[in-house]
């Protein structure tokens, strides 16, 4: 919880009651009693995740992402919820660091751009 704020840390130590951890070492909890939410009333459970390491909010994975944005009620179960052979692996948003995709050609990308193959037709007017 080192990333965390302090306020963070005490409403959490308070308040919060561990639902479960993802693969990346994420925390997910909601609130103590927090299911005790009347079905008339406007307000939901207060769900929130503590961070292992960067704050990152593309670092959530999908079935943990929708129990929190109460899109599910249950927690995906431990391990994750099953997935099917073409489901790839969750992968965090790399836009901006050293990991991010670069094509060949681009300019921070060892290469060169490969030659045009003569298929593009510029337009002109007439």
């Amino acid at each position: 919880m080192s990333s965390t704020h302090i306020g963070t840390r005490l409403y959490t130590w308070l308040r919060g009651k561990e639902v479960g951890r993802d693969q990346f070492g994420n925390i997910y909890y909601r609130e103590k009693g927090g299911g005790q939410v009347h079905r008339d009333s406007l307000r939901k459970e207060r769900r929130w995740v503590i961070y292992n390491g960067e704050v990152e909010a593309s670092r959530v994975p999908p079935d943990w992402h929708a129990w929190l944005h109460h899109t599910v009620e249950a927690a995906p179960p431990a391990g994750g919820a099953p997935r099917q052979p073409w489901q790839k692996e969750h992968q965090a948003n790399a836009t901006g660091t050293a990991e991010a995709y670069r094509p060949p050609g681009h300019t921070l990308a060892a290469g060169k751009r490969a030659k045009g193959t003569g298929d593009y037709q510029a337009w002109r007017p007439e």
